[in-house]
């Protein structure tokens, strides 16, 4: 209880920087990133934008994929106005789309480029009835995980290349949820219950099975990475409770007043980038000793 409380009050920990520490505050004193390449999908709003507009401005070269290639063109030139030398590349992506994840996989690669991060920042909460991806999954599971799981095995050759040939570990950070512990059971079974119909859809179940994936796919991906050797790192993160534009979808009278009355408790977007500082419900989840 009283590290929670510590936590919640921005309370510095070991590292020096508490919860309510900025990128900013927390990279000031980061060597120029210009020899890093960074994958951050889910980057043109929120968390995912404040953290390609950090990570450009230490140096480091950030790619944008997008299914939005216009709000991905929009962040790049934000970015470019603040920091007019920054290295910014857009590239479609579609993540409820395995498709679309193989051919952006294959457009990257062609590139010849580094990959020393991997952030799977990108988030779909459903807030109508049921709706299938072009592959027939459940459309959060199909963005929040399968993408991103599909994303990770295709990229990860060049990631443990990449940390092989320069010396730089690199790391890939799932971005999950607390969430995740509100499901519990088979989610197999759940999710193909769900699919067809034989029962009601909820569409807070499905994120939080969603975002259970992401731990299991961290927690087995870590396990791999110790077994391969390979200087790479997978890190789970439960970035606590901001309101961006996935809350924001849901305005309502009882959204608003939990709002208002936890305002002082919430993160704002710049703090909640600070992933060096975890909250103590959901540690980080890496292999080898912590």
């Amino acid at each position: 209880m009283l590290q929670a409380a510590r936590y919640l009050l921005g309370s510095p920990g070991a590292s020096g920087f508490g919860s309510k520490s900025t990128a900013e505050e927390v990279t000031a004193a980061c060597p120029d990133l210009g020899s890093l390449t960074a994958i951050i999908t889910g980057a043109t709003s929120g968390i995912g934008a404040e953290t390609a507009r950090v990570l450009a401005k230490r140096g480091a070269r950030v790619v944008i994929p997008a299914r939005s290639v216009k709000a991905a063109e929009d962040m790049r030139a934000r970015i470019l106005a603040e920091c007019p030398g920054a290295d910014v590349l857009v590239l479609h992506l579609d993540l409820s789309s395995l498709a679309s994840v193989r051919a952006f996989a294959r457009r990257f690669l062609s590139l010849g480029l580094p990959l020393h991060l991997l952030i799977n920042n990108a988030g779909k909460f459903s807030h109508g009835q049921l709706a299938l991806s072009e592959d027939g999954v459940e459309m959060t599971f199909a963005t929040n995980y399968l993408g991103h799981f599909l994303l990770t095995k295709l990229l990860l050759g060049r990631m443990v290349e990449t940390a092989a040939a320069t010396g730089v570990q690199g790391r890939i950070v799932n971005v999950s949820s607390s969430v995740h512990g509100w499901f519990s059971g088979d989610w197999a079974d759940y999710l193909q219950l769900v699919t067809r119909r034989k029962i009601p859809y909820d569409a807070t179940q499905a994120y939080a099975v969603s975002k259970l994936a992401n731990v299991l796919h961290t927690k087995e991906l870590a396990a791999r990475l110790q077994e391969m050797g390979a200087d790479v790192t997978v890190n789970c993160v439960h970035p606590g409770i901001v309101r961006t534009r996935l809350n924001r979808d849901r305005e309502g009278l009882v959204t608003d007043l939990v709002f208002v009355l936890l305002s002082k408790l919430l993160k704002t977007i710049p703090q909640v980038i600070n992933l060096r500082c975890r909250p103590p419900h959901l540690p980080l989840i890496k292999p080898g000793p912590s």
